[in-house]
């Protein structure tokens, strides 16, 4: 059978889901605005010539009363890309509360057998499984008749039906399972040596290197030459292809692949662990569900859901939001941990306030084109949870502008710096931005910036959308 492979193009390494450019914005005068000139200054910007032919939709309110403030478009359906987090941590937040944390469990029974149960931490990684054969060290365990991991706490597909092809062989858009381990992905660093030769690639965890072959295709050009780097994974066996040119003496560019089988993969490094540990086991399996009322031996916990939606606000992060998502799930009885999620989401918002009719989701993340939101959505969201005692633990989850996360690189020197708390969103031919901004001359506002339907590159866009949010961050009482 011939082959397929799927490519990803990387280009400087940054993340597809989660952009951070700089916004190439000049600085702003300290000059003012009144709201009634807001209207024709936004207008000016999104009715330029290069972006008639794009969907805009806006909706700015006050955050105290909901006053609407400018609306073009704002009760319209738009892809609402990374966005979509906004939705998926504030129900998280409500639902499980800050202080929620997911475990991972071990389990033993007479036979000498252990049960690896997990609960969808998204944080874990070899450090976790480090604790946890420590533990079993500890009571006095080294053999293992067999290691069982238990699958079934996520039901539903781990891999989103809805996501494209070439989404789900990128690191951003990994697998979602019970068992996740560093968030299901295969990490590669491509360095560039001598004019000519290939980008040296190096394992960040040598020992995922076990069963995989690297195809490298690369090499290193000299400083005036283009930079990309292309990485793929075939699909019906385990080689992962590297492509692509970085300039001679430039830094190394981390890549992403997603992981084939992540349950595989996790059993696969806690046997290394615990052989490591001197916990000999002779045989594993995966089953989708394990014996209650067993003796728990060992148990993890994740940061609480006050520091994950930091990583799935402040970074973007796929893996997490999906993860979120399907834990809101399984706390009702499921046959599709999505599903589910999906429902609760929607009951959540609703009393927060957001008119059910307003977004139609199929993820928690964003990556999905089938996602659906109006600007609308997004600001009563963001008005809701600033009715919630709730608010200063959401508000902090957002990238700061010209500060943190996906911001941290936009707005500097701009009046808008350090007063605008939002969440990016992008895919290709898709923009936004939503969020709270704190005007040191008006009242505190809500905002949602949506464009749809770009054949602009992501900077193009990101600078009208940065342009507005300036213009926002100026206004006055007059």
């Amino acid at each position: 059978m011939k082959s397929i492979l799927i490519s990803l193009v990387i280009l400087f390494g940054l993340n597809l889901a989660a952009l951070s450019q700089p916004s190439n914005l000049k600085p702003q005068s300290s000059s003012l605005l009144c709201q009634s000139q807001l209207n024709a200054q936004i207008d000016e910007i999104i009715n330029r010539p290069e972006f008639q032919r794009f969907r805009w939709g806006i909706s700015v309110k006050s955050l105290s009363q909901g006053e609407k403030i400018y609306s073009r478009d704002a009760e319209y359906y738009f892809i609402p890309a990374s966005t979509v987090k906004l939705m998926t941590t504030a129900a998280a937040l409500v639902k499980l509360t800050p202080n929620y944390r997911i475990s991972t469990s071990i389990y033993g029974d007479s036979k000498g057998n252990l049960y690896l149960v997990g609960r969808g931490d998204p944080s874990l990684t070899a450090i976790q499984l480090e604790d946890l054969a420590q533990q079993l060290k500890n009571k006095g365990i080294n053999r293992v008749n067999e290691l069982i991991t238990d699958e079934g706490y996520f039901p539903g597909f781990a891999v989103h039906p809805n996501w494209e092809w070439e989404d789900i062989q990128a690191g951003y858009g990994a697998p979602v399972n019970s068992l996740i381990l560093h968030q299901n992905s295969i990490d590669l660093i491509l360095s560039p040596q001598r004019v000519n030769q290939p980008l040296k690639v190096t394992w960040v965890r040598p020992q995922q290197a076990q069963g995989w072959q690297i195809e490298n295709n690369t090499i290193t050009v000299a400083e005036n030459e283009r930079e990309f780097v292309e990485i793929g994974r075939d699909l019906t066996r385990s080689i992962v292809y590297v492509s692509g040119q970085l300039r001679v003496g430039s830094e190394p560019e981390p890549v992403y692949a997603a992981v084939v089988e992540p349950t595989e993969n996790f059993i696969r490094e806690f046997r290394r662990i615990l052989e490591a540990k001197g916990i000999r086991v002779l045989k594993t399996s995966i089953v989708s569900n394990s014996p209650s009322n067993l003796p728990e031996l060992a148990r993890v916990e994740s940061p609480p859901i006050s520091e994950l939606i930091q990583t799935v606000n402040l970074e973007s992060n796929n893996v997490f939001a999906e993860a979120l998502l399907r834990t809101l799930g399984v706390q009702e009885p499921s046959l599709d941990a999505v599903e589910t999620g999906l429902t609760a989401i929607k009951k959540i918002l609703k009393k927060l306030g957001v008119e059910p009719e307003s977004y139609i989701l199929v993820d928690g993340s964003g990556l999905s084109r089938q996602n659906l939101a109006s600007p609308e959505a997004l600001t009563q969201t963001l008005i809701g949870m600033a009715n919630s005692p709730l608010f200063n633990v959401y508000q902090n989850s957002l990238p700061l502008a010209g500060e943190t996360g996906t911001l941290k690189r936009r707005f500097r020197d701009t009046t808008a710096a350090g007063i605008v708390y939002a969440k990016t969103g992008t895919l290709t031919g898709v923009s936004g931005l939503a969020g709270y901004i704190y005007p040191p001359h008006y009242q505190p506002l809500v905002f949602s910036i949506l464009v749809n339907h770009s054949n602009l590159s992501t900077s193009e866009l990101r600078k009208a959308i940065d342009e507005i949010v300036i213009l926002l961050s100026q206004l006055k009482a007059c």
